[in-house]
Protein backbone atom coordinates (compact mmCIF):
# COMPACT_ATOMS: atom_id res chain seq x y z
CA UNK A 1 0.00 0.00 0.00
CA UNK A 2 3.27 2.75 0.06
CA UNK A 3 2.62 3.42 -3.66
CA UNK A 4 -1.32 4.13 -2.79
CA UNK A 5 -1.69 8.28 -2.55
CA UNK A 6 -2.86 9.63 0.98
CA UNK A 7 -6.35 9.63 -0.35
CA UNK A 8 -6.73 6.49 -1.30
CA UNK A 9 -5.07 5.30 2.46
CA UNK A 10 -7.67 7.12 3.56
CA UNK A 11 -10.46 5.34 1.65
CA UNK A 12 -8.80 2.34 2.83
CA UNK A 13 -8.63 2.95 6.50
CA UNK A 14 -12.42 4.28 6.94
CA UNK A 15 -13.46 1.04 5.48
CA UNK A 16 -11.56 -1.01 7.76
CA UNK A 17 -13.09 0.94 10.42
CA UNK A 18 -16.36 0.05 8.65
CA UNK A 19 -17.46 4.31 8.45
CA UNK A 20 -19.89 5.61 5.89
CA UNK A 21 -18.08 8.80 4.43
CA UNK A 22 -20.49 10.94 6.04
CA UNK A 23 -20.06 9.53 9.50
CA UNK A 24 -16.22 9.87 8.68
CA UNK A 25 -16.64 13.67 7.79
CA UNK A 26 -19.09 14.03 10.73
CA UNK A 27 -16.37 12.85 13.16
CA UNK A 28 -14.08 15.20 11.28
CA UNK A 29 -16.38 18.29 11.06
CA UNK A 30 -16.31 18.19 7.20
CA UNK A 31 -18.26 17.90 4.65
CA UNK A 32 -19.45 14.30 2.62
CA UNK A 33 -18.21 15.87 -0.32
CA UNK A 34 -14.98 17.25 1.08
CA UNK A 35 -13.85 13.52 2.03
CA UNK A 36 -14.93 12.22 -1.35
CA UNK A 37 -12.52 14.72 -2.94
CA UNK A 38 -9.95 13.56 -0.54
CA UNK A 39 -10.27 9.92 -1.35
CA UNK A 40 -10.53 10.15 -4.85
CA UNK A 41 -7.24 12.40 -4.91
CA UNK A 42 -9.26 15.77 -6.41
CA UNK A 43 -8.59 17.76 -3.30
CA UNK A 44 -4.91 17.63 -1.63
CA UNK A 45 -3.62 16.58 1.90
CA UNK A 46 -1.42 19.42 2.40
CA UNK A 47 -1.88 20.22 6.20
CA UNK A 48 -0.11 17.96 8.71
CA UNK A 49 -2.65 18.97 11.21
CA UNK A 50 -5.39 17.86 9.32
CA UNK A 51 -3.88 14.31 8.38
CA UNK A 52 -3.14 14.17 12.55
CA UNK A 53 -6.96 14.56 12.73
CA UNK A 54 -7.99 12.46 10.26
CA UNK A 55 -5.48 9.31 11.94
CA UNK A 56 -7.08 10.04 15.06
CA UNK A 57 -10.40 9.76 14.17
CA UNK A 58 -9.14 6.20 12.43
CA UNK A 59 -7.53 5.24 15.11
CA UNK A 60 -4.09 4.28 13.21
CA UNK A 61 -0.66 5.97 13.49
CA UNK A 62 -0.03 8.64 11.66
CA UNK A 63 2.75 6.83 9.58
CA UNK A 64 0.51 4.71 7.94
CA UNK A 65 -1.50 7.44 6.36
CA UNK A 66 1.60 9.24 4.83
CA UNK A 67 2.83 5.80 3.29
CA UNK A 68 5.01 4.17 5.70
CA UNK A 69 3.79 1.08 6.53
CA UNK A 70 5.64 -2.08 6.54
CA UNK A 71 5.17 -4.95 4.12
CA UNK A 72 3.23 -8.09 5.48
CA UNK A 73 5.14 -10.86 6.32
CA UNK A 74 3.99 -14.58 4.81
CA UNK A 75 2.74 -15.68 7.51
CA UNK A 76 0.85 -12.68 8.75
CA UNK A 77 -2.41 -14.88 8.59
CA UNK A 78 -0.73 -17.25 12.10
CA UNK A 79 1.37 -14.14 13.47
CA UNK A 80 1.18 -10.26 13.65
CA UNK A 81 2.42 -7.78 11.11
CA UNK A 82 3.16 -4.17 11.81
CA UNK A 83 -0.13 -2.64 10.40
CA UNK A 84 -2.14 -4.61 13.40
CA UNK A 85 0.81 -3.58 15.68
CA UNK A 86 -0.08 0.07 15.46
CA UNK A 87 -3.53 -0.99 15.57
CA UNK A 88 -3.62 -2.01 19.04
CA UNK A 89 -1.23 0.91 19.63
CA UNK A 90 -3.87 3.37 18.70
CA UNK A 91 -6.29 1.54 20.88
CA UNK A 92 -3.90 1.45 23.95
CA UNK A 93 -3.01 5.06 23.44
CA UNK A 94 -6.72 6.73 24.06
CA UNK A 95 -7.62 8.70 26.76
CA UNK A 96 -11.45 8.89 26.33
CA UNK A 97 -12.35 8.67 29.61
CA UNK A 98 -11.41 12.04 30.22
CA UNK A 99 -14.31 13.09 27.59
CA UNK A 100 -16.91 11.93 29.88
CA UNK A 101 -16.24 14.58 32.64
CA UNK A 102 -18.05 16.95 29.75
CA UNK A 103 -19.63 14.64 27.40
CA UNK A 104 -22.35 12.12 27.17
CA UNK A 105 -19.80 8.34 27.42
CA UNK A 106 -20.03 6.71 23.94
CA UNK A 107 -22.75 3.99 23.49
CA UNK A 108 -21.23 0.65 24.05
CA UNK A 109 -22.26 -3.28 24.06
CA UNK A 110 -24.12 -4.61 26.51
CA UNK A 111 -22.08 -6.34 28.77
CA UNK A 112 -23.39 -9.48 28.25
CA UNK A 113 -21.89 -9.28 24.99
CA UNK A 114 -18.94 -8.35 26.12
CA UNK A 115 -18.46 -11.13 28.59
CA UNK A 116 -18.91 -13.54 25.64
CA UNK A 117 -16.31 -11.28 23.57
CA UNK A 118 -13.98 -11.70 26.48
CA UNK A 119 -14.15 -15.37 27.13
CA UNK A 120 -13.86 -16.12 22.94
CA UNK A 121 -10.75 -13.72 23.07
CA UNK A 122 -9.07 -15.83 26.37
CA UNK A 123 -9.68 -18.94 24.56
CA UNK A 124 -8.15 -17.79 21.35
CA UNK A 125 -5.36 -16.98 23.33
CA UNK A 126 -5.20 -19.96 24.83
CA UNK A 127 -5.34 -21.38 21.70
CA UNK A 128 -2.19 -19.63 20.12
CA UNK A 129 -4.38 -18.42 17.54
CA UNK A 130 -2.32 -15.11 17.61
CA UNK A 131 -2.99 -13.57 14.18
CA UNK A 132 -6.84 -13.79 14.85
CA UNK A 133 -6.51 -12.33 18.03
CA UNK A 134 -4.49 -9.66 17.21
CA UNK A 135 -7.30 -8.86 14.45
CA UNK A 136 -9.87 -8.67 16.92
CA UNK A 137 -7.83 -6.88 19.61
CA UNK A 138 -8.18 -3.28 18.36
CA UNK A 139 -12.12 -3.77 18.55
CA UNK A 140 -12.08 -5.29 21.87
CA UNK A 141 -10.04 -2.70 23.63
CA UNK A 142 -12.54 -0.08 22.35
CA UNK A 143 -15.36 -1.43 23.25
CA UNK A 144 -13.91 -2.49 26.58
CA UNK A 145 -12.69 1.02 27.17
CA UNK A 146 -16.62 2.46 25.74
CA UNK A 147 -18.33 -0.19 28.40
CA UNK A 148 -15.96 1.31 31.18
CA UNK A 149 -16.63 4.70 30.71
CA UNK A 150 -20.75 3.71 30.08
CA UNK A 151 -20.31 1.99 33.56
CA UNK A 152 -18.86 4.38 35.01
CA UNK A 153 -22.22 6.60 34.86
CA UNK A 154 -23.98 3.65 36.30
CA UNK A 155 -24.32 0.71 38.26
CA UNK A 156 -22.32 -1.44 36.56
CA UNK A 157 -19.36 -0.05 36.65
CA UNK A 158 -17.12 -2.93 38.97
CA UNK A 159 -18.93 -5.80 36.16
CA UNK A 160 -17.59 -3.10 33.06
CA UNK A 161 -14.31 -2.29 34.58
CA UNK A 162 -13.46 -6.39 35.37
CA UNK A 163 -13.98 -6.92 32.11
CA UNK A 164 -11.82 -3.93 30.80
CA UNK A 165 -9.02 -5.68 32.75
CA UNK A 166 -8.99 -8.55 31.42
CA UNK A 167 -9.03 -7.13 27.89
CA UNK A 168 -5.75 -4.86 29.14
CA UNK A 169 -4.30 -8.79 30.31
CA UNK A 170 -5.01 -10.21 26.84
CA UNK A 171 -3.51 -7.72 25.07
CA UNK A 172 -0.32 -7.59 27.76
CA UNK A 173 -0.17 -11.38 27.10
CA UNK A 174 -0.82 -11.26 23.17
CA UNK A 175 2.16 -9.10 22.70
CA UNK A 176 4.25 -9.91 24.95
CA UNK A 177 4.29 -13.40 22.71
CA UNK A 178 4.66 -11.29 19.51
CA UNK A 179 7.86 -9.55 21.08
CA UNK A 180 6.05 -6.28 21.60
CA UNK A 181 7.04 -5.93 25.21
CA UNK A 182 6.66 -2.30 26.09
CA UNK A 183 3.37 -2.60 24.80
CA UNK A 184 2.17 -5.58 26.47
CA UNK A 185 4.12 -3.60 29.98
CA UNK A 186 1.81 -0.88 28.88
CA UNK A 187 -1.22 -2.85 28.68
CA UNK A 188 -0.77 -4.55 32.11
CA UNK A 189 -0.27 -1.23 33.65
CA UNK A 190 -3.44 -0.37 32.40
CA UNK A 191 -5.14 -3.43 33.59
CA UNK A 192 -3.67 -2.93 37.36
CA UNK A 193 -5.22 0.27 37.71
CA UNK A 194 -8.62 -0.62 36.29
CA UNK A 195 -8.71 -3.95 38.49
CA UNK A 196 -8.48 -1.89 41.58
CA UNK A 197 -11.49 -0.16 40.30
CA UNK A 198 -13.06 -3.42 39.93
CA UNK A 199 -12.65 -3.99 43.76
CA UNK A 200 -11.26 -7.61 42.87
CA UNK A 201 -8.02 -8.12 44.79
CA UNK A 202 -7.74 -11.33 42.60
CA UNK A 203 -7.93 -9.77 39.49
CA UNK A 204 -5.34 -7.28 40.30
CA UNK A 205 -2.92 -9.65 41.38
CA UNK A 206 -3.11 -11.25 37.95
CA UNK A 207 -2.98 -8.37 36.46
CA UNK A 208 -0.06 -7.68 38.77
CA UNK A 209 1.45 -11.45 37.03
CA UNK A 210 1.23 -9.81 33.88
CA UNK A 211 3.08 -6.53 34.37
CA UNK A 212 5.98 -9.43 35.84
CA UNK A 213 5.98 -10.95 32.86
CA UNK A 214 6.07 -8.12 30.45
CA UNK A 215 9.36 -6.60 32.84
CA UNK A 216 10.49 -10.11 32.73
CA UNK A 217 10.47 -9.93 28.70
CA UNK A 218 12.01 -6.52 28.59
CA UNK A 219 15.43 -7.88 30.56
CA UNK A 220 14.16 -6.58 33.73
CA UNK A 221 14.34 -9.38 35.92
CA UNK A 222 14.97 -7.89 39.59
CA UNK A 223 12.01 -5.72 38.92
CA UNK A 224 10.05 -8.78 38.07
CA UNK A 225 11.11 -10.88 40.99
CA UNK A 226 10.28 -8.02 43.43
CA UNK A 227 6.80 -7.25 42.05
CA UNK A 228 5.80 -11.09 41.86
CA UNK A 229 6.90 -12.07 44.96
CA UNK A 230 5.47 -9.04 47.47
CA UNK A 231 1.79 -9.29 45.83
CA UNK A 232 2.29 -13.01 46.36
CA UNK A 233 3.63 -12.76 50.24
CA UNK A 234 -0.03 -10.43 50.48
CA UNK A 235 -1.93 -12.64 48.86
CA UNK A 236 -0.52 -15.98 50.43
CA UNK A 237 -3.68 -17.46 52.18
CA UNK A 238 -3.98 -17.59 56.04
CA UNK A 239 -6.12 -20.38 56.61
CA UNK A 240 -8.43 -23.29 54.70
CA UNK A 241 -11.15 -19.96 54.81
CA UNK A 242 -8.83 -18.14 52.34
CA UNK A 243 -7.52 -21.17 50.40
CA UNK A 244 -10.13 -20.79 47.93
CA UNK A 245 -9.43 -22.48 44.13
CA UNK A 246 -8.87 -18.75 42.81
CA UNK A 247 -6.78 -17.26 45.15
CA UNK A 248 -4.14 -20.41 45.43
CA UNK A 249 -4.49 -20.14 41.11
CA UNK A 250 -3.39 -16.48 41.11
CA UNK A 251 -1.01 -17.07 44.30
CA UNK A 252 0.73 -20.03 42.86
CA UNK A 253 1.03 -17.94 39.02
CA UNK A 254 2.99 -15.36 41.13
CA UNK A 255 5.18 -17.64 42.87
CA UNK A 256 5.96 -19.52 39.39
CA UNK A 257 6.88 -15.79 37.38
CA UNK A 258 8.64 -15.16 40.28
CA UNK A 259 10.45 -18.36 39.92
CA UNK A 260 11.06 -17.54 36.37
CA UNK A 261 12.82 -13.98 37.02
CA UNK A 262 15.08 -15.70 39.85
CA UNK A 263 16.12 -18.28 37.48
CA UNK A 264 16.69 -15.03 35.00
CA UNK A 265 18.97 -13.37 37.29
CA UNK A 266 20.83 -17.38 38.41
CA UNK A 267 19.92 -17.10 42.39
CA UNK A 268 19.17 -20.90 42.37
CA UNK A 269 17.99 -21.09 45.92
CA UNK A 270 15.47 -18.43 45.11
CA UNK A 271 13.91 -20.33 42.66
CA UNK A 272 14.03 -23.64 44.53
CA UNK A 273 11.83 -21.72 47.43
CA UNK A 274 9.44 -20.20 44.66
CA UNK A 275 8.73 -23.52 43.56
CA UNK A 276 8.64 -25.41 46.40
CA UNK A 277 6.00 -22.90 47.65
CA UNK A 278 3.68 -23.28 43.84
CA UNK A 279 4.19 -26.83 44.29
CA UNK A 280 2.41 -26.66 47.95
CA UNK A 281 -0.43 -24.35 46.56
CA UNK A 282 -0.72 -27.08 43.40
CA UNK A 283 -0.90 -29.68 45.56
CA UNK A 284 -3.93 -28.08 48.19
CA UNK A 285 -5.53 -26.90 44.69
CA UNK A 286 -5.60 -30.60 43.74
CA UNK A 287 -5.44 -30.78 39.82
CA UNK A 288 -4.71 -28.35 36.78
CA UNK A 289 -7.53 -25.99 36.80
CA UNK A 290 -8.04 -22.66 34.72
CA UNK A 291 -9.63 -20.14 37.36
CA UNK A 292 -8.53 -16.28 36.04
CA UNK A 293 -7.48 -17.92 32.92
CA UNK A 294 -3.83 -19.21 34.50
CA UNK A 295 -3.66 -23.09 33.90
CA UNK A 296 -2.37 -23.35 37.19
CA UNK A 297 -1.67 -27.33 38.97
CA UNK A 298 0.77 -29.72 39.83
CA UNK A 299 1.39 -30.28 35.94
CA UNK A 300 1.68 -26.29 35.77
CA UNK A 301 4.65 -25.98 38.55
CA UNK A 302 6.52 -29.04 36.70
CA UNK A 303 6.30 -27.01 33.19
CA UNK A 304 7.84 -24.12 35.11
CA UNK A 305 10.54 -26.05 36.15
CA UNK A 306 11.51 -27.39 33.33
CA UNK A 307 11.61 -23.69 32.55
CA UNK A 308 13.11 -22.26 35.22
CA UNK A 309 15.98 -25.14 35.10
CA UNK A 310 16.67 -23.98 30.83
CA UNK A 311 17.15 -20.14 32.25
CA UNK A 312 19.81 -21.93 35.26
CA UNK A 313 21.33 -23.33 32.15
CA UNK A 314 20.82 -26.53 33.38
CA UNK A 315 19.22 -28.41 30.43
CA UNK A 316 19.81 -32.05 31.87
CA UNK A 317 17.55 -31.07 34.72
CA UNK A 318 15.30 -29.81 32.25
CA UNK A 319 15.30 -32.71 29.81
CA UNK A 320 14.92 -35.35 32.79
CA UNK A 321 11.97 -33.64 34.40
CA UNK A 322 10.35 -33.45 30.85
CA UNK A 323 11.13 -36.98 30.35
CA UNK A 324 10.27 -38.63 34.08
CA UNK A 325 8.54 -36.06 36.32
CA UNK A 326 5.59 -34.76 34.27
CA UNK A 327 2.06 -36.76 33.93
CA UNK A 328 1.86 -37.62 30.61
CA UNK A 329 -1.99 -37.64 30.50
CA UNK A 330 -2.16 -34.39 32.83
CA UNK A 331 -0.19 -32.72 30.42
CA UNK A 332 -2.32 -33.92 27.30
CA UNK A 333 -5.21 -31.78 29.10
CA UNK A 334 -3.74 -29.03 29.30
CA UNK A 335 -4.69 -25.97 26.40
CA UNK A 336 -2.81 -25.82 23.37
CA UNK A 337 -0.87 -22.80 24.14
CA UNK A 338 0.51 -24.21 27.64
CA UNK A 339 1.41 -27.04 26.30
CA UNK A 340 3.57 -25.80 23.22
CA UNK A 341 5.00 -23.39 25.03
CA UNK A 342 6.38 -26.05 27.10
CA UNK A 343 7.52 -27.67 23.56
CA UNK A 344 9.80 -24.71 22.94
CA UNK A 345 11.14 -24.73 26.84
CA UNK A 346 12.59 -28.38 26.14
CA UNK A 347 13.41 -27.73 23.06
CA UNK A 348 15.84 -25.02 24.40
CA UNK A 349 17.04 -27.62 27.13
CA UNK A 350 17.73 -30.37 24.41
CA UNK A 351 19.56 -27.71 22.41
CA UNK A 352 21.84 -27.19 25.97
CA UNK A 353 22.95 -30.66 26.39
CA UNK A 354 23.76 -30.80 22.27
CA UNK A 355 21.14 -33.17 21.66
CA UNK A 356 20.05 -30.60 18.16
CA UNK A 357 17.81 -33.81 16.91
CA UNK A 358 15.93 -33.84 20.10
CA UNK A 359 15.24 -30.51 20.40
CA UNK A 360 13.86 -30.10 16.37
CA UNK A 361 11.70 -33.07 17.27
CA UNK A 362 10.24 -30.75 20.25
CA UNK A 363 9.60 -27.48 17.86
CA UNK A 364 7.94 -29.61 15.43
CA UNK A 365 5.77 -31.26 17.82
CA UNK A 366 4.81 -27.88 19.03
CA UNK A 367 4.06 -26.25 15.30
CA UNK A 368 1.97 -29.74 14.94
CA UNK A 369 -0.09 -28.52 18.01
CA UNK A 370 -0.36 -24.76 17.82
CA UNK A 371 1.81 -23.16 14.92
CA UNK A 372 1.35 -19.38 15.54
CA UNK A 373 3.15 -20.37 19.21
CA UNK A 374 6.24 -21.83 17.53
CA UNK A 375 6.58 -19.40 14.47
CA UNK A 376 5.35 -16.55 15.84
CA UNK A 377 7.35 -16.06 18.83
CA UNK A 378 11.20 -14.59 18.75
CA UNK A 379 12.52 -17.14 21.16
CA UNK A 380 11.48 -19.83 18.66
CA UNK A 381 13.39 -18.26 16.19
CA UNK A 382 16.24 -18.27 18.43
CA UNK A 383 15.69 -22.01 19.31
CA UNK A 384 15.44 -22.81 15.43
CA UNK A 385 18.14 -20.90 14.31
CA UNK A 386 20.86 -22.44 16.90
CA UNK A 387 19.37 -25.58 15.65
CA UNK A 388 20.30 -25.14 12.59
CA UNK A 389 23.60 -23.94 13.09
CA UNK A 390 24.63 -27.05 15.32
CA UNK A 391 22.93 -29.57 12.65
CA UNK A 392 25.81 -31.20 10.55
CA UNK A 393 24.89 -30.98 6.87
CA UNK A 394 21.72 -30.72 5.35
CA UNK A 395 18.57 -30.82 8.06
CA UNK A 396 15.72 -32.97 8.10
CA UNK A 397 12.81 -31.88 5.34
CA UNK A 398 10.43 -31.07 8.15
CA UNK A 399 12.86 -28.80 10.09
CA UNK A 400 14.11 -27.43 6.86
CA UNK A 401 10.50 -26.62 5.80
CA UNK A 402 9.76 -25.03 8.97
CA UNK A 403 12.76 -23.07 8.45
CA UNK A 404 11.58 -21.87 5.18
CA UNK A 405 7.84 -20.98 7.15
CA UNK A 406 9.67 -19.05 9.91
CA UNK A 407 11.97 -17.29 7.99
CA UNK A 408 15.26 -18.56 9.33
CA UNK A 409 17.95 -19.16 7.15
CA UNK A 410 18.93 -22.58 6.77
Amino acid sequence: MDELPIGRRVAYWRARRKMSQQVFADRLGKSKSWVDKVERGVRRLDKFSVVYEIADVLQVDVTLLLGKEPERRSDSLNCIDQIEVEEIRAALERYDQISTFFFAPPEAPPLTEMRKAVSHAWLTYQHAKYGVLARALPKLLRDGQAADMAGSCGENGRDAAHLLGQVYQIASSTLRKLGEHELSWLAADRSIAVSQRAGDHLLAGIATYRVGAALLALGRSRPALEVNVNLANRLAPCDSTEATPERLSVYGMLLLNGAMAAARIGDTATVRDLLHGAEEAARELGSDQNHFWTCFGPTNVQLHRVAAAVELGDGRVAVETHEQQIDGDAFAALLPERRAHHYIDVARGYAQIGDVEKASEMLLEGDRLAPSEIRCRPIAREVLSDVLRRTRGTPPVPVAELAEHMGVGV
